[in-house]
C-alpha cells in the first residue's frame, strides 16, 4: 500500500468537505440514527428573534430538533436587555417548541465566562468539561430533561 503524507497549513474546504462526506458515510453504515438524520426534514429549526422598537434584531436564539432533543446552537441579546428575564422567555419559549416538535432533551455548550449559573437556574447540569479551554477557563457541556 503506497501513499503520501502532505501538510498544508492553509483553510482548504475542499479537503474539509471530502472528510465531512466520508464521516458521514461511515456514521451512516454504523448508526440508523445517523442515516435517518439526513433524510429531508428531519432536523427541525427553531429560531426566536428579538427586536427592537425599530425592528432591528437584538438577539435571539438558534436550536435544532433531532433525536428527540433539542440543540440549541447560539443564544445571545444585546447587553442592555439582559438581567430582566428575558433570556429565560426564550428558552422556555424555544423548550416548548423542541417539546411540540417530540423532544424530551435538551443539550447546549456554553464557556465558563459565559451564561453556565444562567443555564444551571434553568434546570440545566453540566455533563462534561474541557479544563483550560480556553487557557483559564473552562468550555461546558450541559444538558435537561425536558418536562
Amino acid at each position: 500500500m503506497n501513499y503520501s503524507i502532505g501538510v498544508s497549513l492553509e483553510k482548504n474546504d475542499k479537503f474539509s468537505t471530502y472528510l465531512n462526506e466520508q464521516i458521514k458515510e461511515f456514521n451512516n453504515v454504523h448508526s440508523n440514527h445517523h442515516k435517518a438524520i439526513r433524510k429531508k426534514d428531519s432536523v427541525q429549526p427553531i429560531n426566536i428573534m428579538v427586536s427592537d422598537e425599530n425592528n432591528q434584531w437584538i438577539g435571539g436564539l438558534t436550536a435544532e430538533v433531532y433525536w428527540n432533543w433539542i440543540e440549541i446552537n447560539y443564544f445571545w441579546f444585546k447587553e442592555e436587555y439582559r438581567g430582566n428575564g428575558l433570556g429565560g422567555t426564550l428558552l422556555d419559549k424555544a423548550e416548548k417548541e423542541a417539546m411540540d416538535k417530540g423532544a424530551n432533551k435538551a443539550l447546549l455548550t456554553t464557556f465558563e465566562f459565559q451564561a453556565r449559573a444562567f443555564y444551571e437556574k434553568k434546570g440545566y447540569e453540566v455533563v462534561g468539561e474541557i479544563k483550560d479551554y480556553p487557557p483559564g477557563s473552562s468550555y461546558f457541556t450541559m444538558v435537561k430533561k425536558l418536562m
